[in-house]
């Protein structure tokens, strides 16, 4: 991606080697990594969990040695983790510390494809440091380093994030209560209705009785919590409004910063019909914050992009290669059967009715992943460029 390629050009770009730090975490400490100009040993180094100062006095050492050793004043600095539950505070942390820092796929990083091999935090972090060097030699393909969002847009994903979240948990308030009643033989009771209290005290199970005093608590008690679900992301649906209308078009239009710029690609797809400002802001939050260089960068890191096989004689294709994150496939298709519904007209829906003329419901799911890539890049187009999908209908 853009961004990996300019990291790249960076870390090649430095005048002398570097002093290579590779980071593996655990939950209770870190293994340290390290490898100095001019010299075939890995060191490795523990210490506790999140102890920056003593990563930085391990720093100052090393730099202390490759001076002594080397006559190099101030040697750079190159450091690497693999991105995980830590998130990205540790790569701030170095870059303020004015040392270059790479946040790593850690699906992306070499391993040996015997059916059982060795496998060791020591082990991971020599591979990381292997990794790293070959990274600086120009083999870009070695690793691949994460995009890094600002502060702003770290914090700005929470809110679609913890929308999801809240939707799940509504839905699994939902169907405790339907579970629960379903077992004294009734149906159809709204757990969602404003008087669904009210309701349990009229509910007749389906050998005559009236609820049980426990039963009915458990579910007053469930019903309360469904109710908090409920208020709390009716909040957070109005954030999301107040960013996504499209009353804040012309306010977005001056982007002047990163958030702003945001705003205004959410308002934009807003407008296109069919896509809501959910799904607007599902798109821009997760997907188009990021730099993509072309059509083939933004496919690759969804996942949609196919995945050959071919051996002499032998050539087959695998399917999808799933690289990106599942919950953002999973929207995007949905997103496409909405698009197939509300965009009847537009040519990607034409492009997919052409190809499944006939077809059955099988071949149909294979061709709205390939649909739902095209839309992804069409998308991206219209927010980057403005250039609206062929015959969509923007209101």
């Amino acid at each position: 991606m853009l961004a990996e390629k300019e990291v790249a050009a960076q870390v090649s770009s430095m005048d002398t080697d570097p002093i290579f730090i590779a980071i593996e975490m655990s939950r209770s400490k870190w293994l340290v990594g390290t490898h100095l100009p001019a010299s075939a040993k890995i060191g490795i180094h523990v210490m506790d969990w999140g102890d920056t100062a003593a990563l930085f006095a391990l720093i100052d050492r090393l730099k202390r040695r490759v001076a002594n050793a080397l006559g190099v004043a101030d040697a750079p600095i190159l450091c690497c983790y693999e991105a995980g539950y830590e998130g990205f505070w540790l790569y701030r942390r170095l870059s303020a510390a004015g040392h270059r820092a790479l946040v790593i796929d850690p699906a992306s990083l070499l391993v040996n494809r015997r059916a059982k091999r060795a496998k060791t935090d020591r082990i991971d972090v020599k591979a990381m440091i292997r990794a790293l060097i070959a990274y600086t030699r120009g083999e870009d393909h070695v690793l691949s380093a994460v995009q890094i969002p600002s502060v702003e847009q770290d914090d700005q994903r929470r809110l679609m994030r913890e929308r999801q979240r809240l939707v799940k948990e509504r839905t699994a308030h939902t169907n405790r209560i339907k579970g629960l009643l379903l077992t004294q033989g009734i149906v159809g009771f709204d757990a969602r209705a404003d008087s669904a209290d009210r309701q349990l005290d009229g509910l007749v199970t389906g050998d005559g009785r009236r609820l049980g005093p426990r039963l009915k608590d458990e579910i007053r008690r469930e019903i309360a919590r469904l109710r908090l679900v409920m208020e709390q992301l009716a909040h957070v649906d109005d954030e999301r409004d107040a960013i996504a209308l499209p009353k804040r078009l012309s306010a977005c239009e001056d982007a002047r910063d990163q958030d702003s710029a945001d705003a205004a690609m959410i308002t934009a797809l807003a407008r296109l019909k069919g896509v809501g400002p959910n799904d607007a802001s599902v798109l821009v939050r997760e997907a188009f914050w990021r730099k993509f260089a072309n059509r083939r960068e933004i496919a690759a890191w969804s996942g949609f992009a196919p995945t050959p096989w071919a051996s002499g004689a032998i050539s087959r294709d695998q399917g999808i290669t799933k690289a990106g994150p599942a919950s953002f496939r999973a929207y995007m298709i949905q997103l496409t059967w909405r698009w197939l519904q509300w965009q009847p007209q537009s040519r990607l829906a034409q492009w997919f009715g052409e190809r499944t003329n006939g077809a059955s419901g099988r071949g149909r799911r294979i061709m709205i992943v390939a649909l739902a890539r095209k839309l992804l890049v069409a998308l991206w187009r219209y927010v980057m460029t403005g250039l609206v999908p062929t015959g969509a209908v923007v209101a």
